[in-house]
């Protein structure tokens, strides 16, 4: 019974931001959970190679190349992938950018490009998900936020104010389709090891904050948002709507 709750057998996901990094990881853990995928990303041919990648192991996979800020291609992409008959039962709102600067410094330009790409993108691709999910009166939408959803930092204005409003919109997910059998939940990664925050990683002095702030004394792989990632898609978590699972080694535990 409990193997039961885990399985994503007949279930199919779309990941933004899926080529690599974290949503690569949690492609491939939902596809090891029995869900068949819908890559996303910019990069057509950095897609294809992930594609191709997993349908070696074995996994069903879909192509979906996209600019999650391109609200038109985002409308073109659900209407493709409607045309081919594929449903998406679980949505993973990941793709993101970072870009820091410090406030009195911060260009309105730069303001848009981060806030557009973490939450007005999230809001739209959850838009026309929700919307199919809403005529079948079933789904999972997961939101990746951040330690920055709850917590502010120096030099990331856009990007903790984007992540903040990730939480709010998955609570307003849940408060108008939670009735209807859709639970909406987000993710907040704590320091991962990731392309994006490569120049932290490199950064001896941060490297050196990360490790003693967290209490696992480490940053986490992106591999280990894998569980909470199958727990929000699954039944599992069929009672479970509007909540934030930090996943960042204790960080948010502590002062």
């Amino acid at each position: 019974m409990s193997t039961k709750l885990f399985d994503l057998s007949g279930k199919t996901a779309l990941i933004t931001g899926s080529s690599r990094g974290l949503g690569r990881a949690m492609a491939e853990g939902l596809a090891a959970a029995g869900a068949a995928v819908v890559l996303n990303g910019v990069d057509a041919q950095r897609l294809s190679d992930a594609a191709a990648q997993m349908r070696a192991q074995g996994y069903t996979v879909h192509e979906s190349a996209f600019d999650v800020v391109d609200e038109a291609a985002v409308l073109a992409a659900f209407e493709a992938l409607d045309a081919q008959g594929i449903e998406i039962d679980i949505l993973i709102n990941n793709a993101g950018i970072q870009f820091r600067k410090p406030l009195a410094e911060l260009e309105t330009a730069d303001w848009r490009r981060v806030v557009d790409t973490n939450l007005t993108a999230a809001f739209v691709i959850g838009r026309e998900a929700g919307r199919r999910m809403l005529t079948r009166k079933r789904g999972k939408i997961i939101n990746i936020g951040s330690l920055m959803s709850g917590l502010g930092r120096v030099t990331v204005g856009p990007y903790t104010a984007a992540k903040a409003g990730i939480k709010a919109l998955t609570q307003t997910m849940t408060a108008e389709w939670a009735e209807h059998g859709i639970q909406a939940n987000a993710i907040g990664p704590g320091y991962m090891l990731t392309d994006m925050n490569k120049p932290l990683i490199e950064n001896e002095t941060f490297n050196a904050w990360v490790v003693g702030r967290t209490p696992a004394r480490r940053w986490g792989n992106p591999d280990e948002l894998v569980g909470t990632a199958i727990f929000l898609a699954s039944s599992a978590s069929d009672y479970v709507s509007g909540q934030i699972i930090y996943v960042d080694g204790g960080m948010t535990a502590i002062l």
